[in-house]
């Protein structure tokens, strides 16, 4: 029998590669091979660790747990098209001068369409609104 740690590993990985749409707990001893028992103890655990979320579910007429990613890994893709990468001031913008990220419109405007179209993280909604106040 594998070691707990192990399994929970395994679930973290596994709950993760599930992205938002996430994984019924059932789905995920059966992908462990663990008991359901098993299961049910390290979904808790990572649950308790702050690792993953789990919500109530009515699945074929029984009451289970949908498994969610409190976090997701990041990609390039989340900054591909960000101003900056490409900007002729990229050297010489700094916070502390004229050319600065705080006056930048290309950026905010940028912020704020990730904003607008639902893909901001936490730590960039808060970009956004820092940036709008000044």
């Amino acid at each position: 029998m594998p070691k707990r740690n192990d399994l929970e590993q395994k679930a973290l990985q596994f709950v993760i590669n599930t992205g938002s749409k996430g994984v019924l707990q059932s789905e995920l001893w059966r992908e462990l091979e663990a008991s359901s028992r098993e299961g049910s103890r390290v979904a808790i655990k990572l649950e308790e660790k702050g690792l993953i979320q789990r919500e109530k579910e009515l699945q074929g007429g029984r009451w289970t747990y949908r498994l969610f990613p409190k976090r997701l890994p990041s990609s390039i893709e989340s900054i591909a098209d960000c101003p900056c990468l490409l900007c002729k001031d990229n050297a010489r913008c700094d916070p502390t001068t004229t050319i600065s990220p705080k006056r930048c419109g290309r950026l905010t405007e940028w912020i704020l369409n990730l904003d607008n179209n639902g893909q901001a993280e936490s730590g960039e909604e808060t970009i956004a609104e820092g940036l709008e106040s000044k």
